[in-house]
């Protein structure tokens, strides 16, 4: 049926409120839809402005400078940069669009605090947020190391463990400014030891002051710089309850680190406090010390059986001779040894332990006595020992 046909079966009224409705309906739907077509069409060209607003930003700030160009440009990051520094490089290289940009992004992205020294290969087809990752993962060459400094070890032993581990080339210059010590004199425990009385006499003036520990050095460090940094860890360690109590004590900080050093090489912690305790009873009645390391330090020797020749040794460290303490340290001694040195062991001070020797060479064991009678008993008994490890260690 054709269109004539049907309107031919409708009546004029009836034709008519249909063409009424069909115009009714299609107003409504156009005024349902409009909005949303305009807000469609508003929607099409913001996305539009946006778009083209983002490619403009991303091509001047984030983008590559050059995609085109791979060739790799060596930048580097200098240690203690700041992040401004590092941006106002990264432009004068021609690397980031800008570093304006470059600082307020890294910074927002969380990468300002993370970028490391070093030397890094850059293009200038990386992306400007690449170049950020790149330089937060540093270049491989670390700029620090650790060392650890083991206590009782000597200044010697401490030259030869940095040039072991390659700190140091050779500990040439390192055992020289132990030895005279004036370049660390603006330390005031290190200028009362060279303003002390046969100070010359010391074979290093820095024995004993190299605190043990482990350190973060920046691995372009020189000897002297390592040194300061020992330095620095003894001030740290030898607080101002210790200078209290060594005043209270009588003695000076010297002399309490001379003793810690041979509290240090006589005993294992657990004993530091006793043996404390027979040197301050041993101070008291003006007896000599009679410690072995002290010898040992001066000779190099190494046996634990001592011969009369080895105890006969001329030296003012050799406290077979001389009374009192020796001339200075013989070694760095721990905290603990220091502890020790300042506080010794009560119980042992009031019953007036004298002596100890070796009870066992392998663990470090001591045996203590009240009298020489005691002593020389235990010596009779133990020297055996002490006979058969030098024979094993071949010494």
């Amino acid at each position: 049926m054709n269109r004539n046909q049907k309107e031919r079966d409708y009546s004029p009224e009836e034709l008519r409120e249909e063409r009424q409705y069909g115009v009714f309906w299609y107003s409504w739907l156009w005024t349902a839809l409009r909005p949303l077509l305009l807000a469609l069409c508003v929607a099409v060209v913001v996305a539009g402005v946006v778009m083209a607003g983002w490619n403009w930003v991303d091509r001047s700030f984030f983008a590559p400078v050059d995609a085109e160009d791979h060739d790799e440009i060596t930048f580097v990051v200098s240690s203690g940069s700041s992040l401004t520094r590092v941006a106002n490089n990264l432009e004068e290289a021609g690397l980031i669009h800008n570093r304006t940009v470059f600082k307020y992004v890294a910074d927002f992205l969380g990468y300002g605090q993370k970028i490391q020294s070093g030397e890094y290969k850059v293009s200038r087809n990386m992306t400007m947020q690449q170049i950020m990752e790149l330089l937060t993962t540093g270049d491989g060459n670390p700029i620090t190391r650790n060392i650890t400094i083991i206590p009782g070890w000597t200044v010697r032993d401490i030259g030869a463990y940095l040039t072991e581990q390659k700190v140091i080339e050779n500990d040439t210059e390192f055992l020289s400014l132990c030895q005279r010590g004036t370049s660390f004199s603006a330390y005031y425990y290190i200028a009362d030891v060279l303003s002390s009385p046969n100070a010359a006499s010391r074979l290093f003036a820095l024995e004993g002051y190299l605190a043990p520990d482990t350190y973060e050095i920046y691995t372009t460090a020189t000897a002297e710089d390592v040194i300061r940094k020992l330095l620095s860890q003894t001030e740290a360690v030898f607080n101002e309850e210790y200078h209290a109590r060594a005043e209270a004590l009588g003695m000076t900080m010297d002399q309490v680190i001379t003793m810690a050093s041979m509290i240090e090489k006589e005993a294992k912690n657990p004993d530091f406090a006793k043996v404390s305790a027979v040197f301050h009873n041993r101070l008291k009645k003006n007896m000599t010390l009679g410690s072995d390391v002290t010898v040992k330090y001066v000779s190099g020797v190494k046996r634990m059986a001592l011969t009369d020749s080895d105890l006969q040794i001329a030296s003012p460290y050799n406290t077979y001779l001389v009374k009192g303490l020796p001339l200075g340290p013989i070694c760095s001694p721990s905290s603990a040894a220091i502890r020790a040195a300042l506080y010794p062991d009560e119980q042992y001070v009031q019953d007036e332990y004298l002596y100890f020797c070796s009870k066992d060479p392998n663990t470090g064991e001591l045996h203590f006595s009240r009298t020489l009678q005691e002593h020389e008993l235990a010596v009779s008994i133990y020297a055996p020992l002490w006979q058969a490890y030098d024979r094993e260690k071949g010494l």
